[in-house]
């Protein structure tokens, strides 16, 4: 272990694709942290309570996952600060090793990749739910009526229209301080699809919470995976005000999930729907609102997940230039190439959003991976980032402690949330 992380460490010296100045403020960090991480959890969170058993036990298992999400902020940012690199991805790839930073590369362009689709899939539906509402389809006897919808409502046309001329303007900046300045918009979160039981033989409280909280984990919350280039985008990048920008995020995120989750079972008991809007009725001026709110939420997400999966494209493009000895291939940060693969990005996602009948079967199988990001491949840094660093037997071997429940903790979710959704398919 020795020789490879001092091997590893030899890579440090390599610049970064997205070397700049960072300009982002600690308010911006928190802002940005905080609209990763709220996500489908929130709706579903009255449900979580609901089959967690009651308030007690859900708020027990929400306050026990506030301490493993805030753990892997922290080592994402200390395994940053030793690696030297300004990505998830290349600090798994330094720290871990080539083998398990091609798996990192791997689960992060097809995470970020779906976590895109399904963020347009969501604001697609929204959107049509404000057109009936705005267009009903039935007349005043409750008939429906035979009148065709314009053409500006259909859902291709609005889906277009605001791809290209919000989501993309939004995606093409080269940093994610950008986005810094949607930090005022409402952070909310995407409608979730209803969830089943499959995990029979967990105990109620353990089965219903965890796996509603982890379930949606892939396109839910990403802060993990957006940490190491939000903290390499800070101006103050000591690792404890980076930790104080953890807690500070994620006891806000933890405090919206839980008032939310709180407020709506108590308001519809164990018969909440595992997307709580859809406990109300639908032509409630409130819930339209919420709705238009949580669209405009994940518009401004969006970005981040591309900015994020363009960086392991761009990062692989410039690494296989170097084995392949190609010094005339083009730069992948060149201003054009960031442009090109954004917008293949976006009509991507854009295509499969609008005539894939249904992805949600696919979201849910390859949910699982973001355990990866979240327990094992932070738990991974900080075993190979201690092995680095000069540290006291007692510290380093409860580092190490740490690091290896954080790799058991992510092996079990990942286990168990990837099973149930493979039964889901059946």
């Amino acid at each position: 272990m020795e020789e490879v992380s001092r091997e590893n460490i030899g890579l440090l010296k390599k610049p970064s694709l997205d070397a700049s100045p960072p300009g982002l403020s600690s308010v911006g960090a928190v802002f940005i942290l905080l609209k990763s991480a709220l996500g489908a959890g929130l709706l579903n969170f009255s449900w979580a309570f609901s089959q967690a058993g009651g308030i007690t036990p859900a708020l027990i298992m929400e306050l026990v996952s506030l301490v493993f999400l805030i753990s892997g902020l922290v080592i994402l940012g200390y395994s940053a600060s030793v690696s030297g690199q300004s990505t998830y991805q290349g600090v798994v790839r330094v720290l871990c090793g080539p083998a398990i930073g091609k798996l990192c590369e791997i689960c992060f362009i097809v995470d970020m990749f779906m976590i895109s689709v399904a963020f347009l899939k969501v604001v697609g539906d929204q959107m049509e739910k404000l057109c009936d509402f705005f267009s009903p389809n039935e007349t005043l006897s409750g008939s429906v009526s035979t009148v065709p919808q314009p053409w500006y409502t259909d859902q291709r046309f609005t889906m277009s229209i605001l791809c290209v001329l919000i989501i993309f303007p939004l995606s093409a900046p080269r940093e994610i301080s950008f986005q810094k300045y949607t930090r005022d918009l409402p952070s909310a979160c995407i409608p979730a699809d209803g969830l089943r039981n499959p995990a029979r033989k967990l105990p109620r409280m353990i089965q219903g919470h965890v796996y509603a909280m982890m379930k949606y984990r892939s396109w839910t919350r990403m802060c993990h995976e957006a940490s190491v280039s939000i903290y390499c985008s800070m101006y103050n990048q000591n690792l404890s005000h980076w930790t104080l920008v953890s807690v500070a995020s994620m006891l806000a995120c933890c405090l919206i999930y839980s008032l939310t989750g709180l407020f709506g079972f108590l308001t519809f008991g164990d018969n909440v729907s595992a997307d709580v809007l859809m406990s109300y009725p639908g032509n409630d001026i409130t819930v339209i609102v919420a709705r238009f709110l949580f669209g405009v939420s994940i518009v401004t997400v969006y970005p981040i997940t591309l900015l994020l999966g363009r960086s392991v494209i761009q990062d692989f493009w410039l690494s296989c230039s170097n084995v392949w000895g190609c010094e005339e291939c083009v730069d992948p940060s060149e201003t054009w190439v960031r442009v090109l693969l954004t917008g293949l990005w976006v009509a991507t996602t854009l295509l499969l959003a609008l005539f894939v009948p249904d992805i949600g079967e696919v979201i849910k199988v390859i949910g699982g991976i973001s355990a990866f990001f979240i327990f094992i491949f932070p738990g991974l840094c900080l075993i190979c980032a201690v092995d680095t660093e000069n540290l006291g037997p007692r510290i380093r071997s409860s580092l190490i402690s740490w690091g290896a429940v954080s790799i058991l903790a992510g092996a079990f979710i990942f286990g168990q949330s990837t099973s149930s959704a493979i039964l889901d398919l059946f």
